[in-house]
């Protein structure tokens, strides 16, 4: 114990804190939701929370992953399904991107100014399906 008027001294870190530290906000977010999802893995807004963070670390493969294990528990979610869509795009599973966006519209999804920039999407805007499915929404408003 110090002594009045002292200080005390601060305990060297431990590794563990010396790594959480070092660690960046999305770094530290996919292990605490991957550790979470071990233990719940049917935990949708974790799964979300995870599906972004891996997104923004391009780790676009697991991320996938995340995304069919949302759309397994939320199947009419049209917003599961256009993330699904952006997954798949990102990982050059064109023909699967498009049915899934096709199905994202069908289920309500009706964003289409953030659809025509979004950058997850390019891989699949050239595409004349993109185009017809943009063009048949035009016509049905």
């Amino acid at each position: 114990m110090a002594s009045p008027g002292q200080q005390p001294h601060p305990a060297a870190a431990t590794p563990a804190l010396a790594r959480l530290a070092a660690q960046s906000q999305t770094d530290f977010e996919l292990d605490f939701f991957a550790a979470l999802l071990d233990r719940q893995p049917e935990f949708v807004e974790a799964l979300k929370a995870h599906a972004k963070n891996l997104a923004m670390a391009k780790r676009h493969q697991e991320g996938l992953q995340m995304d069919w294990r949302i759309t397994r528990l939320r199947p009419e979610d049209p917003l599961a399904r256009y993330n699904l869509a952006c997954s798949l795009a990102l990982t050059r599973h064109f023909d699967d991107a498009l049915t899934e966006l096709r199905k994202a519209v069908e289920l309500g999804y009706r964003d289409f100014t953030f659809m025509m920039k979004d950058r997850d999407l390019d891989p699949i805007r050239r595409d004349p399906r993109f185009r017809a499915l943009i063009r048949e929404y035009e016509r049905n408003r």
